[in-house]
């Protein structure tokens, strides 16, 4: 079989970079299973980090608290040492079947993975970016409004506004502003939700001229779509104004819909993916649902259920992806073997 570029081939393809979908790169790790994952956000974590990340969680077994972010940087410690392979900012887009009858997932930009088991952890579905209010804003949708950061190369030397108060909005200013002509951050409010760090990194950036900051909200966009020539903005203090640019980065939040999935040919059950409770198989053999995105008899939508999910899935995904090996239930208190996997063997 011959390779392209953009194609790669693995043993499991996880579908979600949340919480159940890192916990699953664990759980299939400890049984050599190499996984890739594919996520629409341009980090880990899902909703836990996207949407709360400073949030208390209290129901994690060990943990009395924890905030979404915590939670996602210890699980992506759990799993450095089975070295996963992540494609940020990309959405599944289809599944189809390769000749000798493995699974083959496409993404929004070409990625190809190759694998013979697909695991869906997408939470609710895919994260959709919520758009601005702004009349024909469709017309100038990846030209000149982005919703994402997939290349920063693609705004070097732009005349960029960006608009959100969130984390995403205060990261992509720092980062952009080096690359970007100019960089305006535009935000309804003069307080932002973003971490405090990144707020002062921000105000310092304004407060040495290198950037500007303008408390308005957006109005409508001036051009010639798809090209745009500037944003008409209406403050209290100045009224409607414009500001110069070429380039709107709009992060305005997020909300689930269950996107391409629901044209996987799987069956449905009111928008979620019916499973068994033995495997999480779904009416496909070899793809497998976990998390919020699957349903059965006495479903608790909890991440605690997503582990447990996890844990049973990969034992099947094992007999898939190894069908002429025994598989041996193994504890990682007692197993040298396991232990020699985690890198903890004395």
């Amino acid at each position: 079989m011959t390779i392209e570029k953009n194609e790669f081939v693995t043993d499991a393809i996880i579908i979600g970079a949340g919480p159940v979908g890192l916990f699953a790169v664990f759980e299939l790790g400890l049984l050599d299973i190499k996984a890739h994952l594919i996520d629409i956000l341009d980090r880990p974590g899902g909703q836990c980090t996207e949407l709360y990340p400073e949030k208390p969680i209290y129901d994690i077994p060990a943990y009395p608290v924890i905030g979404g972010q915590e939670l996602t940087d210890n699980l992506m410690k759990q799993i450095e040492p089975f070295k996963p392979t992540f494609h940020f900012s990309q959405m599944a887009e289809s599944v189809t079947k390769t000749e000798d009858g493995k699974w083959k997932v496409t993404t929004d930009i070409g990625t190809t993975i190759i694998a013979p088991v697909i695991i869906i952890a997408a939470g609710g579905g895919s994260f959709m970016p919520k758009k601005p209010s702004i009349p024909n804003i469709e017309s100038y949708e990846g030209q000149s409004v982005f919703y994402a950061v997939r290349k920063m190369e693609q705004f070097r030397d732009k005349n960029l506004v960006i608009a959100g108060g969130g984390d995403s909005a205060l990261d992509w200013t720092i980062n952009l502003q080096p690359i970007a002509k100019h960089v305006t951050l535009i935000h309804r409010r003069d307080d932002f939700r973003a971490a405090p760090d990144s707020v002062n990194k921000m105000r310092e950036l304004v407060a040495e001229g290198k950037m500007t900051l303008k408390i308005a909200d957006l109005v409508s966009i001036n051009g010639d779509a798809p090209n745009m020539t500037g944003l008409n903005v209406k403050s209290k203090e100045e009224g409607e104004s414009v500001v110069a640019c070429d380039t709107l980065l709009a992060f305005y939040g997020l909300t689930m819909k269950l996107g391409p999935i629901a044209n996987f040919g799987l069956n449905l059950h009111e928008n979620l993916i019916p499973v068994d409770t033995e495997k999480f198989e779904t009416s496909e053999k070899g793809i497998f649902a976990i998390g919020d995105i699957n349903y059965y008899p006495g479903k608790l939508k909890l991440i605690l259920s997503g582990f447990h999910e996890a844990a049973l899935m990969a034992q099947q995904a094992f007999r898939y992806i190894y069908p002429d090996k025994k598989l041996r239930f193994q504890y990682t208190t007692s197993s040298s073997d396991l232990q020699s996997k985690l890198g903890v063997k004395e």
